[in-house]
């Protein structure tokens, strides 16, 4: 695009003029003084910005006018300059030394655009079960039977007015003839013929519309489509699971778990698999509980899962219902099955419960002969039978601890001296 200004001198000639040898001027040529309303022109120097050098082409950044977009003039924290004709600089005369008026090298403030956050996953609402609407099934078999039977002879009759001048009306009993035949297929078709303990969900064209739960044979919407879903009660066994116990000691330990469909709408539509669902709730649910309860305690205060069954299964099914209650199940009963040491640890923990046991017997022993002798020294001085000193008795008492707390069996010495000779 030609400069509006006249052509600029090359500064490679080395002056300002062609075929001069003189040194090189830096300084550029004097401009006529622009017209009222036009922006006076300076050089470009290059440490200028851009956005200075695209004002002398009358950038609309600079000068904005009513015809601009909004989006230059609203949404700044200062509004845009406009030059008017009473703030241009005069240039001065050629006889005077060039000025170079100084052109701003910020750019000019852009609105930012709103960034939309992204839509919130939108989720299906809960499905919960409805009774759905149904009709006596009898009936519909009839009004279907009746309905085909209908049908045939009108389509016979529909084909032999077509083969005649009556096209008309052939088309007219064939159409009635056909939505009767349809008709009569729809009410056969939906026929459900339900057993004691099994349910039908029933949907419209991909619409849950309810459940049937009354047995025998019974007549649902027409083209609509049912699932069984069995409300009988259902029963297993967990895998032997490897957990450590609140004393994190590893044990192993499995449970029988019986549950059974209590909403069929949220069995089939929250959870892809309820079967599948309910196992690996429990599973998780077992190891949960099983993580916070020793396999035994020394205190019978604290329980244990060997000494607190009940509670701990009591506590076991609680955990499973409140898992597997988004499909719609409910848990009857959660047993502990299987409850032992892990192999590894097996022999030592034998061995800690043996000596337990032992020392729980010798105890009782001791308890047992110390009452005893205190039985036996009580009744000899309550009847009179023989006065022993303190010596005697210290004796006596040694003797029959020995003999009741012996583990082998003890022989009797006689001694048929006197005791101090």
């Amino acid at each position: 695009m030609p400069d509006p200004n006249g052509p600029r001198p090359d500064p490679s000639s080395g002056s300002n003029h062609p075929g001069s040898g003189a040194q090189p001027n830096r300084s550029w040529p004097q401009f006529p003084p622009p017209s009222e309303g036009q922006r006076p022109y300076s050089p470009p120097g290059e440490d200028q910005s851009r956005y200075a050098r695209a004002s002398q082409e009358q950038s609309p950044y600079i000068r904005p006018s009513e015809d601009q977009s909004p989006y230059l003039r609203a949404g700044q924290d200062q509004p845009l300059h406009s030059i008017s004709s009473a703030e241009t600089p005069q240039l001065h005369s050629p006889s005077e030394s060039p000025v170079n008026y100084p052109l701003t090298s910020e750019a000019p403030t852009m609105p930012i655009p709103a960034v939309t956050p992204p839509a919130q996953q939108v989720t299906n609402a809960p499905v919960n079960e409805v009774p759905a609407k149904t009709f006596n099934g009898w009936l519909a078999l009839i009004g279907g039977i009746v309905l085909l039977l209908l049908a045939s002879p009108l389509a016979l009759l529909s084909m032999g007015m077509l083969a005649t001048d009556m096209t008309f009306f052939g088309f007219v009993v064939g159409l009635l003839s056909a939505v009767l035949g349809i008709a009569g297929l729809g009410l056969l078709g939906s026929l459900t013929i339900i057993a004691p303990g099994q349910t039908r969900v029933v949907q419209f064209f991909g619409k849950y519309i309810g459940t049937i739960r009354q047995h025998g044979m019974v007549a649902r919407l027409p083209f609509s489509s049912a699932r069984r879903v069995s409300i009988k009660a259902n029963s297993f066994e967990t895998n032997e699971l490897k957990v450590n116990d609140a004393n994190g000691n590893p044990i192993n330990i499995a449970a029988i778990v019986v549950w059974q469909v209590a909403d069929t709408a949220k069995a089939v539509y929250e959870v892809e698999s309820y079967g599948d669902f309910v196992y690996t709730q429990a599973e998780s649910a077992l190891r949960h509980v099983a993580m916070s309860y020793p396999y035994d305690a020394k205190d019978p205060s604290i329980e244990s899962l060997r000494g607190a069954t009940d509670s701990v299964s009591d506590e076991l099914a609680r955990e499973v219902a409140d898992r597997i209650s988004l499909a719609g199940m409910q848990v009857l009963e959660v047993r502990i099955s299987s409850l032992a040491y892990a192999p590894e640890i097996a022999q030592a923990m034998l061995q800690r419960q043996q000596a337990a046991a032992i020392i729980d017997a010798r105890e009782q022993i001791v308890e047992g002969a110390v009452t005893m002798v205190q039985g036996a020294l009580d009744r000899l001085e309550k009847e009179d039978i023989v006065r022993l000193d303190e010596e005697r008795k210290a004796k006596m008492i040694s003797n029959l601890l020995v003999v009741l707390c012996s583990e082998s069996r003890t022989t009797p010495v006689v001694n048929a001296g006197s005791e101090y000779h």
